[in-house]
């Protein structure tokens, strides 16, 4: 691990931290999707504070802070959380949010009983445990890296081995039971999975922070796919980048990491939700405003000729009275079709018309909704080469021209 602190221009100390920072980004990514897409995010958060008393016992019992002796500690204390979790769930009438609450809330308060015990035995070893609650990313070391590395890396090749089969079980449980595969000691396999990603990272952002790097890039990445093959390495390589963003912007500002990183993954994963193309809260809020106004469009195109049909052209007041739409739309939108070229203001009460555009278009406009309202009524009755729903907005282009006439025939 030393050859690749050497290459980076930092200091040891800021290079063994984004080091750190990376690897745990990348493996809390791929590891953290399992939970995500099980909806068990929240077993993650208990197995990170579950953690925390494992770390006390582990010192308790060799009264070293080795970090290798801490780690199988919050392992085991992780594993043990997450058999607790399941066997309250599966053996009681309690629900399993409830159970993860009481687990969480339990090996939590047992951590800080512990971690005040030993405070109080005045042993100097202990200095520096309690940072396993927000983390202590400058404390690590070289060692410690090879560590997270080796962790990290079997965890990483374990996923990439039993891919198939971890889909199956992960989509479709009684599909893969039907296979013959094992159901529960996959669910284990990808609990341990889990224990493993919280063991490598809370010793950087700590007990109560690492939910959020299970969960953050695991976010983003399903913004932008919608396949596991490319969500994990997505959400891999989202993790790193929001680790190494992290610890370079708390370094430079002299700012604590794991609190940093994980602001950092929360504005990743915020970015993502409210940008992602097709997905985002904003592009899709952005969708949603463009066919109000083409359905308003479209309506008061329509509504413009229904008028002229009915009687003299109408005023803005008179089309407002008939339709009763705002007037801040109406007026919008007798100002697209004016622009448009497909309507003129004629006269001093400056009456609605459309022009030779206008009314072909609304022409075009009503035959689209006739064909639409024939397949609702007649669309069951034809006998489609393939299973096709038809745009509503189209049902010739989208059909084609001989289901078009067809149903015309029908609806006549």
């Amino acid at each position: 691990m030393g050859w690749l602190i050497d290459l980076l221009p930092l200091s040891y100390t800021d290079a063994v931290v984004v080091i750190g920072a990376a690897i745990l980004g990348l493996t809390s990514g791929v590891l953290g999707s399992f939970a995500v897409l099980r909806e068990r995010s929240l077993v993650g958060d208990a197995i990170a504070h579950a953690a925390l008393p494992g770390v006390c016992i582990a010192f308790l019992l060799t009264g070293a802070k080795d970090a290798g002796s801490l780690i199988v500690g919050a392992a085991f204390a992780g594993i043990a959380a997450a058999v607790l979790m399941v066997a309250i769930e599966r053996t009681s009438r309690i629900r399993p949010d409830a159970a993860i609450g009481v687990v969480l809330s339990c090996f939590f308060s047992l951590g800080i009983v512990l971690l005040t015990y030993i405070s109080s035995q005045n042993n100097a070893n202990q200095a520096g445990l309690e940072k396993y609650l927000f983390g202590q990313a400058a404390g690590l070391l070289e060692r410690d890296l090879v560590v997270m590395a080796a962790l990290a890396g079997a965890s990483l090749l374990f996923v990439a081995i039993g891919f198939r089969i971890l889909k199956v079980a992960l989509f479709d449980a009684d599909f893969a039971g039907s296979l013959g595969l094992p159901v529960r000691v996959l669910d284990v396999a990808m609990t341990v999975l889990l224990v493993v990603a919280v063991v490598i990272g809370v010793r950087m952002v700590g007990a109560i922070l690492m939910v959020a790097m299970l969960i953050s890039p695991v976010v983003a990445a399903r913004q932008l796919t919608h396949r596991l093959r490319t969500l994990l390495p997505l959400a891999g390589v989202i993790g790193a980048g929001i680790g190494i963003a992290g610890a370079l912007l708390a370094t430079g500002s002299e700012l604590p990491t794991g609190p940093v990183v994980v602001v950092v993954g929360f504005c990743v994963a915020l970015a993502a939700v409210l940008l992602s193309p097709g997905r985002g809260a904003l592009w899709r809020a952005r969708h949603v405003a463009a066919e109000r106004r083409r359905a308003a469009f479209e309506g008061v195109l329509l509504e413009v000729e229904t008028a002229m049909h009915a009687g003299p052209p109408p005023t803005v007041a008179e089309l407002r009275l008939a339709t009763g739409r705002p007037r801040a739309q109406l007026t919008r939108t007798l100002r697209r079709l004016e622009r448009a070229g497909l309507l003129r203001r004629d006269g001093a009460e400056h009456r609605l018309r459309l022009t030779e555009a206008g009314a072909a278009a609304a022409h075009e406009l009503e035959q689209r909704r006739d064909l639409w309202a024939a397949w609702l009524e007649h669309g069951a009755s034809l006998e489609l080469p393939d299973a096709r729903e038809p745009d509503p907005r189209d049902v010739r282009a989208s059909l084609g021209d001989d289901v078009a006439d067809r149903l015309q025939e029908l609806a006549t």
